[in-house]
């Protein structure tokens, strides 16, 4: 992706326990937006969090909670972002997992491999 005023940001809020057969759902994400050529995507995981349940999850717990919220963050054109939100949808479905999806604007300011 080359730097783009119009991108778009997706945010998709899952649990930490949330599988995809014996694999991880984050991980099923991630795989699935490197597969559909997806820029790239990053899992971030939060100390607490709330969800529709209202079902508190935090590492402050005396026994620390298996199912912290999870954050996956793809930029990339609509166009792109938009077709794999059905992915992301059939995967929520499949696995019965809940969750949310969001899109934002967002302003490629530089998308450069390290060396």
């Amino acid at each position: 992706m080359e730097n783009n005023p119009k991108a778009k940001l997706l945010r998709i809020f899952i649990g930490e326990s949330d599988k995809h057969g014996q694999q991880p759902l984050y991980e099923t994400i991630v795989f699935e937006a490197k597969k559909q050529g997806l820029s790239g995507a990053t899992v971030t995981r939060g100390i607490m969090g709330f969800g529709p349940n209202s079902k508190v999850h935090t590492t402050k717990l005396f026994e620390i909670s298996s199912d912290l919220p999870l954050i996956i963050e793809i930029v990339d054109i609509e166009d792109k972002v938009r077709k794999f939100i059905k992915t992301v949808e059939h995967l929520f479905e499949e696995t019965k997992s809940g969750g949310l999806i969001t899109i934002e604007k967002a302003e490629v300011i530089r998308y450069k491999a390290g060396k």
